[in-house]
């Protein structure tokens, strides 16, 4: 990325104002069945401004990072700003002047592997599935880099400076049994670090390998679930896809704003006294997140947002617009994927802290119920309904693991759902291979420890 003193172009503001250069580099390779499908890498960088006036915000951009288009990208965004306030004056007050300095990198210390190298790398851990599970029908590996590196300044006197990677492995592997294709997914490296430092060697990833074969098998024969209203354990994966679909969108200030029913239930109880949940900024129980934030896109320093605190509903997550409309405090959520996107009110890292249970009495304490590994897409609104996929699951039977299950899906109310929870697990376990899509797509992480609950369950 150019690297330039932002500071040198501060003169030129006018009022509140924010400016950002950022360039984001994509990399990815796929094998299919032994034979690259995909093999790219890409850069998008350029600049961006976004000036605030009485309520209107004016923003622009350009791919073109000199002095001149820097200028003129803040007098367009200027303009524009005061163009809109002489067409309709919102009469806003300041928004909150917040300041903050950081800078954070996690380049990797080690030499960089060529392409070739890293594709003999993904050929290998191909060539391993392949001699080691031959009735796949079907496998599919795939590498994919992120690393997002911007710079800010804000006319509150706020300077930050970032470049936080992401760096996984995506395996799919397929058997046919009475015809059907029966497949199961797993993702491989999560932290803010790049491929060199996650992956020393193929050999590291098939201890892993071997237990995402071993869960395949069991599903290959496995049963569907009976539908109802069940006793589940909901493993991490799991807990983290509805801390995040199902609570965490709607705590989101703007979501708030725009109807979201955790607006009605500040200060209530939302769920069981035994859960706790945070939108981490950076660092959770004394580890970094998988995707650290320390100073967002408008230039706020990053809090962690205690979402709910023993079942009560306490924060919601905001940015700089949404604080003031709110009357609430900044938390640094205001995220952007692109130089060419505006800052939006995005998840950090969400979770629901840890218990003190044990997984093993967890699941002696279900006499008919089902343990929940991993899921597949899901959705959720404004209202905290959701419907989630499961693509890996075991029955519970007098407490004990039984038959694995094959795809179904789970749905509830997670306000409602919450409230059932009477056991956490008392570790903790991060995933993020995930985008988040709302409107732009960004990096998040998911996680969390497995939670026992009610829910409703799918069938054949």
């Amino acid at each position: 990325m150019i690297r330039k003193d932002l500071k040198q172009f501060t003169n030129l503001f006018s009022g509140y104002t924010e400016l950002r250069i950022q360039e984001n580099r994509s990399d990815s390779i796929s094998f299919v069945d032994g034979d690259i499908w995909g093999n790219a890498k890409a850069s998008k960088s350029g600049v961006s401004a976004r000036v605030y006036d009485k309520g209107n915000w004016g923003f622009a951009s350009n791919p073109n990072i000199t002095d001149d288009e820097i200028k003129r990208v803040i007098q367009s965004a200027t303009k524009n700003a005061v163009f809109l306030s002489s067409k309709e004056n919102l009469g806003m007050p300041n928004l909150a002047p917040t300041s903050a300095n950081h800078s954070v990198e996690f380049f990797t210390k080690k030499p960089r592997l060529s392409r070739k190298e890293v594709i003999d790398f993904i050929q290998t851990i191909d060539n391993h599935l392949k001699e080691t599970y031959p009735n796949l029908a079907s496998r599919m590996v795939a590498m994919n880099n992120l690393d997002m590196e911007k710079s800010v300044v804000t006319s509150t006197g706020s300077e930050a400076y970032s470049m936080i990677p992401r760096s996984i492995f995506y395996i799919n592997m397929t058997v046919v049994v009475g015809g059907d294709p029966i497949d199961l997914y797993d993702i491989y490296g999560v932290g803010a670090r790049q491929f060199e430092d996650l992956f020393s060697s193929p050999e590291d990833l098939y201890p892993q390998i071997a237990k995402q074969y071993e869960h395949l098998m069991k599903k290959s024969e496995g049963i569907h679930p009976n539908a109802g209203y069940k006793d589940v354990i909901m493993d991490a994966d799991l807990s983290g896809i509805l801390s995040h679909e199902a609570i965490g969108h709607t705590t989101e200030g703007d979501l708030v704003l725009g109807g979201s029913v955790a607006g009605d239930y500040m200060d209530q109880k939302v769920a069981s006294e035994l859960v706790t949940l945070i939108d981490y900024a950076h660092t959770a129980h004394g580890k970094t997140c998988p995707v650290p934030v320390y100073v967002d896109d408008e230039g706020t320093k990053a809090e962690d947002v205690v979402i709910i605190e023993n079942g009560i509903l306490k924060n919601f997550m905001h940015n700089k617009e949404t604080a003031l409309k709110l009357d609430m405090t900044p938390t640094g959520n205001a995220r952007a994927f692109g130089f060419y996107d505006e800052p939006l009110v995005r998840m950090r890292n969400t979770a629901i802290v840890p218990g003190t249970s044990n997984l093993e009495d967890m699941i002696t304490s279900i006499d008919d119920g089902y343990y929940l590994l991993k899921s597949s897409n899901g959705q959720a609104d404004s209202t905290s309904e959701f419907m989630f996929g499961v693509v890996l699951g075991y029955e519970i039977k007098n407490g004990k693991l039984g038959r694995a299950i094959r795809n179904t899906t789970i749905s509830g109310v997670a306000f409602d759902m919450l409230k059932t929870v009477t056991m956490i697990s008392d570790d903790m376990t991060w995933s993020s291979g995930g985008m988040c899509g709302k409107k732009q797509q960004i990096t998040v992480g998911m996680g969390g420890p497995a939670i026992k609950c009610k829910i409703n369950i799918g069938g054949r």
